[in-house]
């Protein structure tokens, strides 16, 4: 009937406008039960399964045979790491497969046939869980004996497929290598006549002591490729140049041309390199991502306008203010731009939005919000203000920044002080006294700016939370310390 078409179109809406907020695609099933199913899969509860998932899998590596996880890493007193039992990790990495699976047969579902043979990272997503799979009943039926472990290798593949950060990460990285690889190949030509002209230069003579620089650095083509290598991609440059550099100053000239060319031309030509291919590919990525938005919002205004409540007569489509009103209380978006965009249709005359004025009221998803800090407590008495005006001010922060800089000063001093003496020669109550001023101090300056800025005003300052919550801790632990430790 109307009613449930109404229903379905609503639904449509709002998927799509969460589509745009997301930047995701609106190539998907729009009928009621897989819109249900879609909202579902990219609810935060589904979502954060997921990367708990990933999570887990990525940290088996930590426990799994051969693991070097152990307290200490010095192998004279570390302890013989601990291995699993045989089927312990199998049985969390089965758990991992099993959400993998529900994960890819959602997706390929949701986006149909047509989509999924287009997308090649569903693909190989499948492709990738079916070797895992293989590869785990192969190791159980080994009882966890195989020399190799494939699906190990694979595991990351499964950080970067659910990633679209990494995914355009890779993707910038794909289309910057055939740029790179004639920067490159430049770089290996350099890098081979030179090393022919070292061989040429610091050949081996009659006198072995003064054959140093062809000895260590450049007795043959491995060691000259190496040697010249290391000179121009690492920062102990003066290591190969200096027993040359020893028998004749104008043995400089060579590095000087080498260096000259390879670091200053061709290393800084290829960093130019990825940095405009980068560039270049972000502004598409960009351009790409606000497209999917314009276009997630205008399916959104193609769907409610088919509304049956939509007037007949009118000569353009357009889209009745209640039923955005009704997407809107459906829609999940941050509560700011949520607000704003009814503030919008409050003060908006007309009961019809055509196309542009629909797509201009969702703009505010574009717009970063501009963070309002809570209003100071107004006093009535003369010395609140008083003391609201001297405690509130950026001073006092700055006196407070000053007196953590002494504490520091003074600790070291103690510290320097009595850094040879024995510990039963030390003197903790001076320390002690100084921590507890110290303390007494930031403690007092917490309550002074509550009371100055309100309670509200100063939980909303970063820099304020993490004053007064490291104050607590220093408090709490000096407390602890005086009630068990005596000191």
């Amino acid at each position: 009937g109307a009613g449930a078409d109404n229903d379905l179109y609503i639904n449509q809406a709002v998927v799509f406008i969460e589509d745009a907020i997301q930047y995701r695609s609106i190539n998907h099933r729009v009928d009621s039960k897989s819109l249900w199913l879609y909202r579902w899969y990219y609810s935060r509860t589904c979502q954060w399964i997921l990367s708990l998932t990933i999570t887990v899998i990525l940290a088996l590596a930590f426990i799994e045979e051969p693991s070097s996880l152990t307290v200490t890493s010095d192998v004279r007193y570390r302890l013989p790491a601990w291995n699993p039992p045989c089927g312990l990790t199998e049985s969390i990495e089965l758990l991992c497969f099993l959400v993998f699976m529900v994960d890819v047969s959602v997706k390929s579902y949701l986006i149909g046939w047509k989509e999924f043979w287009k997308n090649k990272w569903l693909m190989a997503y499948i492709l990738t869980l079916i070797v895992s799979l293989t590869d785990w009943i192969v190791s159980l039926s080994f009882f966890c004996k195989e020399s190799m472990r494939i699906r190990r290798i694979l595991r990351p593949f499964f950080l970067l497929q659910n990633s679209s950060m990494m995914k355009k990460t890779l993707k910038s990285i794909n289309s910057t290598l055939p740029e790179m690889a004639s920067v490159v190949l430049l770089l290996a030509v350099h890098l081979s006549l030179f090393t022919m002209f070292a061989m040429l230069l610091f050949a081996r003579t009659k006198d072995n002591q003064q054959d140093k620089e062809w000895v260590v650095y450049f007795r043959n083509l491995p060691d000259s490729l190496t040697s010249l290598l290391v000179l121009l991609t690492t920062a102990n440059n003066p290591d190969v140049m200096i027993p040359a550099y020893s028998k004749n100053r104008a043995y400089s000239i060579f590095f000087i041309l080498f260096t000259v060319l390879g670091n200053l031309f061709l290393m800084n030509l290829l960093t130019a390199i990825i940095y405009n291919q980068f560039r270049g590919y972000l502004l598409k990525s960009v351009q790409s991502s606000l497209f999917r938005r314009r276009l997630g919002i205008r399916a959104a205004f193609e769907v409610l306008s088919s509304l049956k409540e939509t007037p007949a007569s009118a000569q353009q489509s357009c889209v009745s203010v209640e039923a955005l009103l009704q997407v809107l209380q459906k829609t999940e978006m941050d509560s700011r731009c949520k607000q704003a965009i009814m503030r919008s249709l409050k003060m908006c005359s007309c009961d019809q939005l055509s196309a542009a004025q629909f797509q201009k009221l969702f703009e505010e998803l574009d717009k970063d919000a501009i963070k309002q800090h809570p209003p100071s407590p107004e006093y009535q008495s003369h010395f609140m203000q008083k003391m609201q005006f001297a405690f509130g001010h950026p001073y006092f922060g700055y006196l407070g920044n000053v007196v953590a800089l002494a504490n520091i000063i003074s600790i070291c001093v103690v510290l320097v002080m009595d850094a040879d003496k024995q510990p039963s020669e030390r003197d903790d109550f001076f320390l002690g006294a100084i921590n507890c001023f110290f303390i007494l101090y930031y403690l007092l300056e917490m309550l002074l700016k509550i009371v100055a800025m309100g309670l509200r005003r100063y939980l909303s300052y970063p820099s304020n939370r993490f004053d007064g919550l490291l104050t607590v801790i220093l408090l709490v632990s000096v407390l602890l310390a005086y009630l068990f430790l005596g000191f």
